[in-house]
């Protein structure tokens, strides 16, 4: 009998120690999938940070010019861009001349408008950084960068493989609890072989795609490969007229046939890098000038 029992008892802890070992080799996959996960998050934050710096270095100066297309008007602006690594940015207008020396200035977290027309300088509150610049489509959020995109928000890898023949990686960024923005999500497509940024797309909090930023025409500036061509479009106003008139389907977005797109387009005419700037250059007194 006694026999019988210990035989039980035998099974029994070889089960046991079956189980054991099945929950240990589950806790260690499971543990190296997250170690794989959290390198993935920081390859991926590691990216993006690159591109949200393609065009801040120690220093830059840069003159480009902006095309706004809306549905009944048009407009060219030329500016002038100087940064200082990524505290310090100055935007100021040289043509058309009834908009010359309009300006913005960014130093820390703060952030001023000068109005030269009526010779005042204005401090810029957070809720305004998301106004339109001179009646684009682009923010004064957009120009100085006031959102850092890896601080803000969560970075993860959503799609890697070929899209269009092409080899593309795409990260979706989503707001950190605490992060005082006002989009729901942004994705960003990137180039595996040379790690160019191809589109950006922002969606509002209930997932509805708003805006899509697209880059194009890369050059190599100063030993630097940069996209020279940035073109923003509302697609909200695209949305509705592809509904009115009719549209195709291009890249999963509805766009209008035979209709004017609202867009702005920014052409990268000159830059420099790692150029000597004072700080004087964002001083409120050469704000004015």
């Amino acid at each position: 009998m006694s026999h019988v029992k210990d035989g039980h008892l035998t099974c029994l802890f070889m089960r046991w120690q079956k189980v054991s070992v099945a929950i240990c080799l589950g806790l260690t996959w499971l543990s190296l999938g997250q170690v794989s996960q959290a390198a993935d998050d920081q390859r991926a934050r590691a990216i993006v940070d690159r591109v949200a710096g393609l065009f801040t270095s120690q220093s830059s100066i840069a003159t480009v010019e902006m095309q706004i297309t809306r549905e009944d008007w048009q407009r060219k602006i030329s500016m002038q861009f100087w940064s200082l690594g990524k505290s310090n940015i100055l935007v100021r207008i040289i043509s058309p001349q009834e908009d010359a020396g309009t300006a913005i200035l960014k130093v820390g977290s703060k952030t001023w408008y000068y109005l030269p027309k009526a010779k005042r300088t204005m401090t810029m509150p957070a809720s305004m950084m998301m106004t339109s610049w001179m009646g684009s489509h682009f923010t004064l959020n957009d120009l100085v960068k006031e959102s850092l995109l890896t601080n803000d928000y969560v970075i993860a890898t959503s799609f890697e493989g070929q899209r269009d023949g092409i080899g593309m990686s795409e990260y979706t960024l989503t707001p950190k609890p605490a992060a005082a923005v006002v989009w729901g999500k942004i994705t960003l497509e990137i180039r595996q072989a040379d790690q160019m940024p191809v589109r950006q797309r922002y969606y509002d909090e209930d997932g509805k795609l708003v805006r899509e930023l697209t880059f194009s025409e890369y050059k190599t500036v100063s030993g630097r490969l940069i996209p020279t061509r940035l073109i923003m479009r509302s697609m909200d106003n695209i949305s509705k007229k592809a509904g009115a008139g009719g549209g195709v389907l291009a890249q999963g977005v509805m766009r209008p046939q035979d209709q004017v797109i609202e867009q702005t387009t920014i052409t990268y005419e000159n830059i420099v890098f790692d150029g000597p700037i004072t700080e004087g250059t964002f001083s409120l007194e050469n704000l004015k000038q």
